[in-house]
C-alpha cells in the first residue's frame, strides 16, 4: 500500500477502502482497484503472485468471490498462466446469480462451486442436475458439489444428523464428477451454528485454530474413504455424462442411473431424503437403456455394504433406513449364469 497507493480503491476524503459482500463487512481486507491507471502493472504483479507459489508446486486455486472483481483480469491471468501451466486448476467460490457463474466459467475458471448445499426435496435435486447435465452450460461449466464450506453449514446438516451428513455426501459423489467437503468438520458431522437461523460454524477455522481428533470413532472418514474407492473404480461416477432419473413411488427417495456410453459400468443410486425415517418404494428402471433383458435376472451388487441383491423385470423395491445407511449405490451386474452356459447343456 505504501509502494503503490494507486492500486487499492479509496473513498472521497482519501481514505483506503475496506471490502464488503453485503451484509459482511471486512474491515482487515484493502480492495485492489483493478481499473486504476496503473492497472497494467496491478494486473501482471498479481498474475505474479500466482504463479510464484505455482512455482513452489500449488496447482490448484480456489478463488473467493471472483464474481466481485475484474472479469477482465481473470480472463488475461488465468489465460497467461494456464499457457505456462496447462494442469493448473482454478475453483471459482462464487454464489451469486446464475449467468455470472456462467460468465467465470467462460472466463477460463476450471470449476465452479454450485447450489447443491441449498438443493434438498427430490424435485430440486433432479431440475439441478438435470440442468447441470444436459443444459447449454454442459459444454463449459465444470460444476464442484459441495455438502458443507467453511462458510457454510446448512439448517439440513444442523438438524439432519449422521443420516443427513451420510446421505449428502453420496448424493455430492454420485451426481458429479467432482465433489469436495469441508474436512474435519464434515467427518465429524458438526453442526453447532453461530446463532438461531445462521448458516456459519459456531466453531470455524477461519476464525480459530481447531485441532481435531482424527481417530475418533464415530468419524464418517471410512465412510467417505468408502465413497472414494467407490468413485475410483467406477468411471461412470467420473463424469458428467450418462446421467439418467429413475421413476420412484416415494417423494423422499430419489433415484438415478449413472452409466458410461458403453454400458460397461452402470451404477443405480437410491438416496434416502428423510434424515430420520426409514422410507420404502418402488424404483422403475429403463431396462432397454441400461442393456438389460427384460424377462431375465440381474444383480446389483451395494457398494457400500457389499450385499447382492437379484432383481427382475423393471420394478423392484427398496428400502432404507437413515440410522444405518441412507442409500444405496449398486453396481449392475448384467449375466447371470444359467443352465444353458454350462458346456454339459444340450
Amino acid at each position: 500500500m505504501r509502494e503503490h497507493p494507486a492500486w487499492f480503491r479509496k473513498r472521497p476524503d482519501g481514505s483506503v477502502q475496506y471490502a464488503e459482500n453485503p451484509p459482511k463487512k471486512y474491515q482487515d481486507i484493502y480492495p485492489f482497484d483493478f481499473e486504476s491507471d496503473e492497472w497494467r502493472a496491478l494486473w501482471a504483479e498479481l498474475t505474479e503472485v500466482m504463479a510464484f507459489w505455482i512455482g513452489h508446486g500449488v496447482r490448484i486455486f480456489r478463488v473467493d468471490n471472483p464474481h466481485t472483481k475484474a472479469f477482465a483480469f481473470w480472463e488475461w491471468s488465468i489465460t497467461r498462466l494456464k499457457a505456462e501451466h496447462p494442469d493448473v486448476l482454478f475453483l471459482a467460490e462464487a454464489f451469486t446469480r446464475p449467468k455470472v457463474m456462467h460468465r467465470l466459467a467462460k472466463l477460463g475458471f476450471s470449476q465452479s462451486y454450485t447450489y447443491f448445499a441449498w438443493r434438498n426435496t427430490r424435485q430440486e435435486l433432479t431440475e439441478y442436475f438435470t440442468e447441470l447435465a444436459f443444459g447449454p452450460g454442459r459444454h463449459y461449466f465444470r460444476p464442484n458439489v459441495w455438502p458443507n464450506t467453511p462458510d457454510i453449514l446448512t439448517a439440513t446438516l444442523q438438524y439432519g444428523g449422521r443420516g443427513a451428513f451420510m446421505a449428502r455426501l453420496v448424493l455430492a459423489a454420485t451426481l458429479s464428477a467432482t465433489y469436495g467437503i469441508y474436512g474435519p468438520a464434515f467427518e465429524h458431522m458438526e453442526s453447532a451454528a453461530r446463532e438461531p437461523g445462521s448458516e456459519e460454524y459456531l466453531d470455524s477455522e477461519k476464525y480459530e485454530i481447531r485441532r481435531h481428533d482424527l481417530a475418533r470413532s464415530d468419524s464418517l472418514a471410512p465412510f467417505i474413504g468408502r465413497v472414494n474407492r467407490i468413485r475410483h473404480d467406477n468411471r461412470a461416477l467420473q463424469s458428467n455424462d450418462g446421467l439418467r432419473f429413475l421413476p420412484v413411488d416415494n417423494d423422499q427417495l430419489i433415484a438415478y442411473a449413472r452409466f458410461t456410453p458403453a454400458l460397461d459400468n452402470v451404477i443405480l443410486c437410491v438416496v434416502n431424503l428423510d434424515p430420520h425415517h426409514a422410507q420404502s418404494g418402488w424404483i422403475e428402471l429403463d431396462l432397454g437403456a441400461l442393456g438389460i433383458e427384460s424377462q431375465g435376472q440381474y444383480q446389483v451388487h451395494d457398494l457400500l455394504t457389499d450385499a447382492r441383491y437379484l432383481w427382475q423385470g423393471a420394478r423392484n423395491y427398496v428400502s432404507l433406513d437413515p440410522q444405518r445407511v441412507p442409500a444405496h449405490v449398486l453396481r449392475l451386474r448384467r449375466h447371470l449364469r444359467r443352465e444353458q452356459d454350462f458346456d454339459y447343456f444340450a
